[in-house]
């Protein structure tokens, strides 16, 4: 798809209030956090917004270290679990601490590339414009730098979430994607619905449309949301919401006269 340059309408850059929240759910990415900060102020610099992370119960040096930054960066802002509840649960505790119209999510580890955030919120304002309400913009990685384990295992989930939901989306597990606050809040939540956002909008009558974004090698660390959770727990997600879409029908409304 061709994305036309990002322009804002005054009424889309409200002063004092940020147009679009990064939220970015970590757990032990201590070393990973600063030049991604820096990476998100740098894409956004010319975007009214503000930088959530969210600390999944870390227990390195993260909290500390954020901390440390919020109190020279006021787009900063910094939300801590007590204990781990999972990535999903992260992502919806930022979200709900966000104040911006649009909600860009990020993986922690610095492999999602925050310069692809200002091209997807323009495909969401254009899309909007189109008439699409709500809009998912989900980034889909062209050219994953993992190991080729987890790109298979990866080609082989988006193949069967494909086939039973429906959702026309070539790689929901991209952790880079973009869509209205507003809308995410009204959707079921429950662990792991980062995974299932296209199928959810979609139910609820939006559209999505995804767009290539690159991907990088994970500079620090190793991924602490581990694939095997996640494969324990997909199955049964998967068919849960295939559920979820069966026992929808969504209303369609009539103006008065």
């Amino acid at each position: 798809m061709i994305i036309e340059p990002l322009t804002l309408t005054k009424a889309e850059t409200t002063p004092g209030t940020p147009l679009i929240s990064v939220v970015v759910p970590v757990h032990n990415e201590a070393p990973n956090i600063p030049p991604l900060i820096e990476k998100i102020r740098l894409a956004l610099n010319e975007i009214a917004h503000e930088i959530i992370y969210v600390d999944d119960g870390s227990s390195d040096s993260t909290p500390e270290l954020l901390a440390e930054l919020s109190a020279s960066l006021p787009s900063l802002v910094r939300v801590r679990h007590r204990k781990s509840c999972g990535q999903s649960a992260a992502v919806i505790t930022g979200v709900k601490a966000a104040r911006g119209k649009y909600i860009a999510t990020l993986d922690g580890d610095g492999q999602n590339d925050p310069a692809d955030i200002p091209a997807m919120l323009s495909a969401a304002l254009t899309a909007e414009a189109n008439g699409a309400n709500p809009v998912l913009i989900a980034g889909h990685r062209v050219a994953r730098q993992d190991s080729e384990a987890k790109r298979w295992g990866s080609k082989i989930a988006n193949k069967v979430r494909g086939k039973l939901l429906r959702d026309g989306t070539p790689d929901t597990g991209c952790g880079l994607k973009l869509f209205p606050r507003q809308a995410f809040l009204e959707l079921p939540h429950f662990d792991h619905i980062h995974r299932f956002l296209p199928a959810l909008f979609i139910r609820a009558g939006g559209q999505v449309v995804s767009v290539p974004v690159r991907h990088h090698a994970r500079a620090h660390g190793a991924s602490h949301y581990g694939t095997w959770d996640r494969l324990k727990v997909g199955i049964v997600d998967l068919f849960g919401v295939a559920w979820l879409q069966r026992r929808w029908n969504l209303p369609q409304i009539e103006p008065n006269p």
